[in-house]
């Protein structure tokens, strides 16, 4: 395998990391570590407008949270640094400089309204496209049209300017995506392009292309969104003289919603009542909290195999898969084109089998927190035991406790339609013989014996065993239905279950 695979993450700290920006860095993560490349972590921050304390450490923090390790980048540093684009205007500034120089790039002066009165102008004339582009350039205030002394005579005077990319007028651009195969856009339908804005910062469009180059991408593998903007970026490539070491390209499939039409919005996650970013985030101007994989139980390993599925698929039968396994199936000529549907319900699914497969002394901690909680005490001996009896049962960590409300309240009321069926005189002798049975009981009181205990107790009364457990469960817990009724008792202890069975006989006669 060559080790000269390299690719990138590079979100904008604009916000919370979304949990289809968290596919894409899997999917580049698992592509690298498959092909014994490198991931590098790139923050693209040349938006200033829409910069939000915050979200760079979160995103920073995510990425650790669902165990993808940056080998480059943002928080590790590297050979390419700064890694934020911010710190990098100098480099972009005089790669724009040089496409001016070259003809390939020009300087704007249009004024905000008159771009308007543009466009109106085009509308007005049911133009395909109301666009800056190779036409309408020349109807325009910039360096094409504007003699070369007047040019450098705003420049002087500190006139505000952009610059714009000279897109050739009649000529067909391609490429060949890696998940959609060859693309063919006609030049008439790219405009030219923002390249330098007039603070001095690039657009994402120069900047992208130039980091890219700069620090060795090999190739780019992100959302489909981009898909209309390669184009432009295969021109940059060409014209700032890289044709030969542009990056091969991946657009993923989009994230839909729950019902499969269009895209998926925080909107979507709020009316359905589950989380659309990995983390928690606190709006640092409204205050508003949004809620987080991690903190609604979702263990990292559970999300990280859902998230690999919606998009691709490994061919066999094998859903779960550890990190290190999906590094091995992983190839993107598996991935999808079309759109996954987001299932919250699938989310879960795969939530309960890692939950399943958690060590109990692992889950026993956040048990002893919660009964803490309720006001219970309750040793992390206890707590890993009631973890054995209920892990199967529950999707998160969380669920555990209640589902163990069994354990810790003892019944104030009994379910009438299995009292009704079940509490006959069979079952209350039965209850009366296993009651004698343990007031002399000596060994250790644990499942094994408690079964053999309460057999020969119910064999001794002449009275079948099967026909009662449904109503000696319900003297125990109030309920006809639960988790093992053996292992319910051990934990519960000796002395509970004599109160239990006394309290069933008075109540339930």
């Amino acid at each position: 395998m060559s080790n000269s695979v390299r690719v990138r993450f590079a979100p904008s700290p604009t916000g919370p990391l979304h949990i289809g920006g968290v596919r894409t860095a899997l999917y580049n993560y698992l592509f690298a570590r498959k092909m014994g490349g490198k991931m590098l972590l790139r923050i693209e921050d040349t938006d200033q407008n829409r910069f939000v304390p915050g979200a760079e450490e979160y995103i920073i923090e995510a990425l650790s949270w669902v165990g993808i390790q940056i080998d480059e980048g943002q928080s590790v540093g590297g050979p390419d640094a700064p890694y934020r684009q911010s710190e990098r205007k100098d480099i972009y500034q005089k790669e724009a400089f040089r496409l001016v120089d070259e003809g390939k790039a020009y300087y704007a002066f249009d004024t905000p309204d008159e771009l308007d009165a543009m466009r109106k102008r085009l509308e007005e004339a049911n133009a395909p496209a109301a666009q800056y582009n190779a036409i309408t350039r020349m109807q325009m205030k910039n360096s094409l049209t504007l003699p070369a002394a007047d040019v450098q005579a705003r420049i002087d005077a500190g006139d505000p300017y952009v610059i714009r990319l000279k897109t050739p007028r009649k000529e067909e651009v391609r490429l060949n995506d890696l998940i959609r195969g060859w693309v063919n856009v006609h030049s008439s339908a790219i405009d030219d392009k923002v390249l330098l804005k007039s603070d001095g910062l690039p657009t994402y469009h120069l900047a992208n292309v130039v980091d890219d180059h700069l620090m060795g991408i090999t190739h780019v593998i992100r959302g489909e969104e981009w898909l209309p903007s390669a184009p432009l970026h295969v021109l940059l490539y060409r014209y700032l003289g890289w044709a030969d070491t542009m990056p091969q390209f991946a657009h993923l499939p989009l994230l839909l919603k729950p019902e499969g039409n269009g895209k998926l919005s925080k909107r979507d996650a709020d009316l359905g009542g589950f989380p659309v970013f990995p983390l928690e985030w606190t709006d640092p101007f409204s205050g508003i909290v949004a809620r987080g994989f991690r903190e609604d139980g979702y263990l990292p390993e559970a999300l990280i195999n859902f998230l690999a599925f919606l998009g691709w698929n490994p061919g066999t039968e094998q859903e779960l898969f550890s990190m290190d396994q999906l590094i091995d199936a992983f190839s993107i000529e598996q991935i999808h084109k079309g759109g996954a549907r987001f299932d919250i319900e699938k989310a879960k699914w795969f939530n309960h089998q890692y939950i399943r497969q958690q060590a109990n002394a692992d889950l026993a901690p956040t048990v002893q927190r919660d009964a803490a909680a309720a006001g219970f005490d309750c040793s992390i001996e206890k707590a890993t035991k009631i973890v054995a009896l209920l892990k199967e049962r529950v999707s998160f960590a969380s669920e555990i406790f209640p589902e163990a409300r069994t354990i810790f309240y003892t019944p104030e009321t009994y379910d009438e339609a299995i009292a009704t069926a079940k509490w006959n005189d069979d079952a209350k002798t039965a209850v009366k013989a296993f009651h004698a049975a343990l007031q002399t009981y000596e060994g250790e009181f644990v499942a094994e014996q408690i079964k053999h205990t309460l057999s020969e107790a119910v064999q001794q009364a002449g009275i079948k065993q099967g026909k009662i457990m449904q109503a000696m469960r319900l003297a125990l817990t109030g309920s006809g239905t639960g988790p093992d009724l053996m292992l319910t008792m051990e934990i519960i202890g000796r002395d509970e279950t004599l109160v239990r069975l006394e309290q069933a006989l008075e109540r339930l006669n």
